[in-house]
């Protein structure tokens, strides 16, 4: 059984439930699933795990949250060579570019990303939750 996390950071609770339906779309498919708030988790955790999916809201000037969840996802950067991930999040503004060079950067270092990300506007809709169960289950297999 393959182990995979969710990791997520989110200030308005859309993200959050995108992250929820992550989680049932690994254990849909089998896997052996935890999730953790972005604080609950470290980059010495990311090789106890087959893959992992991060989540993050756009913030600011279609950034990162910068406090929490971007310390953590740089301290794991160092671990995404080779790792399966998807990446999900949601935005309020402007047209995904925070995805769009989270997506590259991650390419960049080496992660081998199973689909494409998944953003949705404000609260995820059927479409986004759809999405991110997809997303979950090509995680888990």
């Amino acid at each position: 059984m393959k182990k995979t996390a969710v990791v997520y950071w989110s200030g308005t609770g859309n993200t959050e439930a995108m992250a929820g339906f992550v989680a049932e779309g690994m254990r849909t498919a089998g896997a052996e699933t935890s999730v953790f708030p972005v604080s609950g988790f470290s980059a010495k955790m990311m090789d106890d795990y087959d893959a992992v999916a991060f989540g993050c809201p756009s913030m600011g000037s279609e950034q990162l949250e910068d406090s929490e969840f971007e310390p953590v996802f740089d301290e794991c950067r160092s671990k995404l060579s080779g790792k399966k991930i998807g990446l999900f999040g949601s935005y309020g503004w402007g047209d995904g570019e925070w995805m769009r060079n989270w997506e590259e950067e991650c390419k960049a270092d080496g992660a081998v990303l199973v689909k494409a990300p998944v953003i949705c506007n404000e609260a995820p809709d059927g479409e986004a939750e759809a999405a991110c169960r997809e997303l979950g289950k090509a995680l888990a297999v």
